[in-house]
């Protein structure tokens, strides 16, 4: 019989277990150190902030794994012997296997701080990264943060919902600058001085310092300056888990190297999710993906491959969605922090409720690239179908009532839009009334 073991049970390596088990009688053992069960890391924040137990985390209940008959091992992978197909486990444990996926996730980016490794310094990445934040946050009179971006948000809000003010450190001119247009990188800035952020931009962390018993105290910065906290936060991004298949015949780059087929360059053995690195990007794609809905979509695609129905990653057109306090996000296709000589924006703001849609297409051609959208939720099937179906910004603007998610709830906003995309472009746009039947065309 063969056995597949899959190290890491985050969204990765749970998604290929169970389509493994619906196309196969295969032995399967998920691996992990972390918990015993699958949890959802979106969620950990909550748990922080006491809106849910850590057990409500669990999309599955326990009896899920004895029932589709996957094996659960809780420990260290410390070497893989890639000949003769075994994992040595830090206890001295060994497993062998026919088959092996490497869904080892990200872990958070550090680089070479003094007292970067102290008490009461962490990510939020980890169930351990959660224990650490509960243990150290207790009392704290001030937390730091250290990086901007959408996990630094979430700990700012964790923190705050806790009266513990937050100081928070931005290296670029303006928050997320590396993902973020500076439109709404602004408007994220003033929400969170509304809520009382310290944002430092421009600002480096130089050392984090020692109380003399192991534990931060302060942190000081690359102009000098030296701000007292209990607790230092390091979200200045993740980076794929792979320290310890370094070194080993496994090709690695950032990521463990791997063709569109998630195979790596040794015969049985796959990558997906945070650790894999695709040797030949998609268009229009990063290298990378570490967002939620990319792992899920390559372990159902390593399960394909490896029940025998060999298939492609392909994820189609970008997506990504996140909250910013009580600010909702979504982007679809291709809106870059900086525009290019081929591309075209359009930006449409209400600062006063914090609502914003920033519309990028072709110069020449006028073909929809892709939008951001603040505090507007869309239609995801649709926004997606005219990506596919390369239609024009005009189409997009005549046709932006299909994509609302919330008419029925919420004020809508079109009509401004395209009052305003017409006035600063001399076109004269006309929005169409919503059609159900355009919108169901997109959907499958």
């Amino acid at each position: 019989m063969t056995h597949v073991a899959i190290i890491g049970n985050g969204i990765s390596g749970v998604t290929a277990a169970r389509h493994i088990r619906k196309n196969s009688d295969f032995d399967i053992t998920i691996i992990s150190a972390e918990t015993d069960y699958f949890f959802s890391r979106t969620a950990l924040m909550y748990v922080y902030m006491g809106h849910m137990k850590f057990e409500h985390t669990q999309p599955y209940e326990p009896w899920f794994w004895k029932k589709n008959r996957i094996d659960l091992k809780k420990g260290y992978v410390h070497s893989i012997d890639f000949d003769e197909k075994k994992l040595n486990f830090k206890n001295g444990d060994i497993l062998r296997y026919d088959v092996l996926i490497l869904a080892t996730g990200s872990k958070p980016n550090k680089f070479g701080w003094k007292g970067e490794n102290l008490d009461g310094v962490g990510g939020l990445f980890s169930k351990q990264d959660l224990d650490r934040m509960e243990q150290f946050t207790k009392g704290i009179h001030r937390g730091v943060i250290v990086g901007g971006g959408l996990i630094g948000v979430e700990m700012a809000e964790m923190l705050l919902s806790r009266g513990i003010p937050v100081t928070f450190l931005v290296r670029e001119d303006r928050f997320w600058g590396n993902v973020l247009p500076k439109q709404e990188a602004n408007l994220i800035m003033r929400h969170m001085k509304e809520h009382h952020v310290d944002l430092r931009l421009n600002t480096e962390l130089a050392e984090i310092i020692d109380d003399g018993n192991g534990r931060a105290k302060a942190i000081k910065t690359m102009g000098g300056e030296e701000i007292s906290c209990g607790w230092v936060g390091l979200t200045a991004g993740v980076s794929p888990n792979i320290s310890f298949l370094k070194n080993t015949k496994l090709e690695t780059g950032k990521g463990v190297l791997v063709e569109r087929n998630l195979r790596t360059n040794i015969p049985d053995v796959y990558a997906i999710g945070d650790c894999a690195e695709f040797r030949v990007p998609l268009k229009g794609r990063r290298s990378i993906e570490q967002v939620w809905y990319t792992g899920r979509m390559m372990g159902e695609t390593v399960a394909q491959t490896i029940t025998g129905n060999k298939c492609d990653y392909t994820p189609g057109h970008w997506f990504n969605s996140a909250k910013f306090f009580d600010i909702e996000y979504q982007t679809y296709g291709l809106v870059p922090p900086n525009l290019s000589s081929t591309e075209c924006e359009f930006y449409w703001e209400r600062a006063k409720d914090n609502l914003c849609m920033h519309f990028i297409y072709d110069r020449s051609t006028r073909t929809f690239l892709g939008v951001n959208t603040f505090g507007i939720r869309l239609r995801h099937h649709v926004l997606d179908g005219w990506l596919k179906e390369s239609v024009s910004i005009d189409f997009v603007l005549e046709h932006l009532k299909d994509a609302n998610f919330d008419p029925e709830f919420y004020r809508q906003y079109e009509e401004e839009i395209v009052e305003k995309f017409n006035n600063e472009n001399g076109t004269s746009i006309q929005i169409r009334k919503k059609s159900w039947k355009r919108i169901l065309k997109f959907v499958n």
